[in-house]
C-alpha cells in the first residue's frame, strides 16, 4: 500500500475518496436488503414445493396403492418434453424463472387399463412440474445466496474499511498541516527576534 503523503493534496484526494464511498454506500446497502428479500422469498418458495412434493408422494402412496401391481405397463406415461426457463434480472443478478412446462402423455387404450391410470397421470404431471418447478427456484436460490455474500462484503468493505480508513487519513494529514501550520508561525517568530536583536545591536 502506498505511503499517506501528509499534504494539501492528498488531504483533498482523501476527502474526495470519501465523498465518493459515502455517495455509494446507500446505494449497496439498498441492493443488499432488495437481495436480501428476494432471497428469503425463494427460500420460503424452495421449503414450501419441498412440502408440496412430499405432500403429494403421501397422497400417491394412500389413494394410489394399485400402483405396485407390475401387471400394468406405466413405464414412460408421463414424459417431460419441454421446460420453458427465461431469465429475469433483479437488481443486477440474472436468475432462473419457469414460465411454463410441456409434458407428453403417451397414448394408452381407455377400455384396457383400469381407470386408475388418469388418476396416475395426473399425480405424474403434477409430480414433474413440481420437481423442474422446485430445480429452478433451488437454483434460483443458489444464485441469490452468493449474491447476497458478494455485495455483504462490498457494504463491509464500505463500513468498515474504505470509509475509516479516509476519516483517520483526513484526521492524520489535518493534525500534521496544523502543527507545520504552527511550527512555521514559531519560526517566523523565532526568526523576527534575531532580526531584530541584529539590528539592535
Amino acid at each position: 500500500m502506498a505511503r499517506l503523503q501528509l499534504n494539501k493534496s492528498s488531504l483533498a484526494n482523501q476527502a474526495k475518496s470519501l465523498g465518493t464511498y459515502k455517495r455509494f454506500l446507500p446505494s449497496l446497502d439498498l441492493k443488499r436488503q432488495q437481495l436480501t428479500a428476494q432471497r428469503n422469498k425463494a427460500k420460503t418458495i424452495v421449503n414450501k414445493t419441498a412440502q408440496r412434493i412430499l405432500e403429494l408422494e403421501l397422497r400417491v402412496g394412500d389413494q394410489l396403492p394399485m400402483l405396485a401391481n407390475k401387471n400394468i405397463d406405466l413405464e414412460g406415461l408421463v414424459q417431460l418434453t419441454h421446460a420453458n426457463i427465461e431469465t429475469e434480472n433483479i437488481v443486477g443478478t440474472h436468475l432462473p424463472i419457469l414460465n411454463g412446462v410441456e409434458i407428453n402423455v403417451k397414448p394408452f387404450s381407455v377400455l384396457a387399463t383400469p381407470h386408475w391410470v388418469d388418476n396416475v397421470v395426473d399425480t405424474l404431471k403434477e409430480m414433474l412440474e413440481l420437481q423442474i418447478f422446485a430445480k429452478v427456484n433451488q437454483r434460483r436460490l443458489q444464485l441469490l445466496d452468493k449474491a447476497v455474500r458478494t455485495i455483504t462484503q462490498r457494504v463491509n468493505l464500505f463500513e468498515k474499511v474504505l470509509i475509516p480508513q479516509a476519516e483517520s487519513n483526513i484526521k492524520r494529514i489535518k493534525v500534521y498541516l496544523s502543527d507545520e501550520q504552527m511550527a512555521a508561525v514559531v519560526r517566523s517568530k523565532i526568526a523576527k527576534r534575531k532580526r531584530q536583536s541584529v539590528l539592535s545591536e
